[in-house]
């Protein structure tokens, strides 16, 4: 396990000459958030409401579905953290589902402790896979929906896993085998939600262990840290 302060700045590296080659190369442009397609997937209690978007010059070799927070407690597709996690996975290239489980918005059905909604995340998986059969699938979650994508992370071919905030100490995970794909966790250690210390003490005795990246300060909304979230987030894409 690695942990990983992402608290400081980088100093700017030195200035460095220009090659003639790349005098006349036009700046690369910058990233255009997509329009985001409204959906309805269908799922084990009903149809469920989400979000695909699509980068442009998307390459059809990524994709992530992405889970939110709890849904009795206001967690949505919506999110401000579900949104950035998403948002920095398409600036790489993926595209992405966001969806909201069964019970929350236009999402037919009720909440079921985690069981259920696992369910749902696995069919917005095999939605994506079917959508973009030569994609690789990174699975990622913020909060009770970490729950659910650590959950889904060994049930379908997923490359990739992004557990963001998990609620250790309020969900089981020990229930579940590790995921044995490349795996991130993103953590603040000012969460005032989650228990920062039973956190780190979990992923020690995990085999495989993660990767851990701890966000110094950061509460458990990452109030005024999503930039550096979507660092984090992005800097471990090289993974898997």
């Amino acid at each position: 396990m690695s942990l990983h302060d992402e608290g400081g700045r980088a100093r700017p590296g030195p200035a460095r000459a220009v090659s003639p080659g790349e005098a006349g190369r036009e700046p690369p442009r910058p990233f255009r958030p997509p329009t985001p397609e409204k959906l309805v997937i269908a799922g084990p209690a009903g149809p469920l409401e989400a979000l695909g978007e699509v980068p442009e010059g998307f390459a059809g070799r990524d994709c992530a579905v992405v889970c939110h927070p709890h849904p009795l407690y206001g967690g949505t597709m919506q999110n401000k953290v579900v949104h950035s996690t998403a948002r920095a996975l398409q600036e790489r290239g993926l595209a992405t589902v966001r969806f909201n489980f069964r019970g929350v918005g236009a999402s037919a059905g009720s909440f079921d402790d985690g069981r259920g909604e696992t369910a749902d995340a696995l069919a917005v998986c095999d939605y994506a896979l079917a959508r973009w059969p030569a994609a690789r699938l990174t699975l990622a979650g913020f909060s009770f929906g970490a729950f659910v994508a650590y959950q889904a992370a060994g049930l379908r071919p997923a490359v990739r896993l992004y557990t963001i905030a998990p609620p250790i100490g309020r969900f089981d995970f020990a229930e579940h085998p590790a995921p044995r794909v490349p795996w991130v966790v993103i953590q603040g250690d000012r969460d005032e939600l989650v228990d920062y210390q039973r956190v780190v003490d979990w992923v020690r005795a995990v085999t495989p262990p993660p990767t851990v990246v701890i966000l110094a300060g950061a509460e458990h909304f990452f109030h005024g840290r999503l930039n550096e979230l979507k660092d984090a987030v992005q800097a471990h894409l090289g993974t898997g």
